[in-house]
């Protein structure tokens, strides 16, 4: 990858793409998470899992392994999978940011779709997905045949978070998250986390979309939002089905797929 550098503001490494920032982490401090969405997907893991106990969290993008990092500071001893098909990033990860001692990061080189697959069932309390190409969300990690494999990973109680980039309206994200319910299966639930101005279609921005077979522990989710330093809110599952105005799910095997929306220049 010609087009990737790293860049040195203070403490914190910032990895970049043809100019476009990926990552941005933290050595001395592994809990100093730069990106709101990365804030977020924190935020989520935390309201879902309250104990400090190790969790088994496969990540489908990796780039600088901030969150992967962050889960090893708080979760110390939890096995991870980090599914990254960019191999010039990861050793340029591997040889410039290292990762901690005593960690259980494995980077895989593989793309979400055979990495998902090769997967065993029931393997992962959390499943992250937040993977961009270009700047956008590929197509093929959004149907509803993927997050079904998704759903076949994922261990009793577990949870999917999803990093979405999206237009006002979040028409995107509600077809996502109505995969992520199908796949799930009844009574799954999907909820969004983001800020303020996105939530209330103000501009084009990410928001996090959480689903869980089980019940959202909405109630701690509104408390951590609350403590964000940018204003953040919760959008509870009754509110993402009445906003969804009939979304139906991404599916490959009926040709109909996208990419996230193109972000504005």
């Amino acid at each position: 990858m010609d087009d990737l550098e790293l860049e040195q503001d203070g403490d914190v490494t910032w990895i970049r793409v043809a100019g476009h920032a990926q990552s941005a982490v933290d050595l001395g401090d592994p809990l100093h998470l730069v990106f709101e969405y990365v804030q977020q997907l924190a935020l989520c893991i935390d309201a879902g899992f309250a104990r400090p106990a190790p969790l088994r969290v496969t990540h489908v993008g990796g780039a600088g392994l901030t969150l992967a990092r962050w889960v090893h500071a708080t979760r110390p001893g939890s096995p991870q999978i980090v599914l990254e098909p960019a191999t010039a990033m990861t050793e340029l990860v591997r040889r410039e940011i290292p990762l901690p001692r005593g960690h259980r990061i494995r980077v895989r080189p593989l793309r979400g779709e055979e990495g998902v697959a090769g997967l065993a069932d029931g393997s992962a309390d959390v499943v992250v997905l937040d993977a961009y190409a270009g700047g956008q969300v590929p197509a093929s990690l959004t149907t509803v045949e993927w997050l079904g494999e998704v759903a076949r990973v994922l261990a009793p109680g577990g949870v999917f978070l999803a990093n979405l980039g999206d237009r006002p309206g979040l028409r995107y994200a509600a077809r996502v998250a109505s995969g992520a319910r199908a796949a799930l299966g009844p009574g799954a639930q999907t909820a969004y986390v983001g800020l303020h101005h996105v939530l209330k279609g103000k501009g084009f921005g990410n928001v996090v979309l959480m689903a869980s077979l089980d019940a959202l522990p909405l109630d701690a989710m509104r408390r951590a939002a609350a403590r964000q330093p940018l204003p953040t809110g919760v959008v509870p599952p009754s509110e993402v089905l009445a906003r969804a105005g009939g979304a139906y799910p991404f599916s490959a095997e009926r040709d109909d797929t996208a990419e996230s929306p193109e972000p504005p220049d």
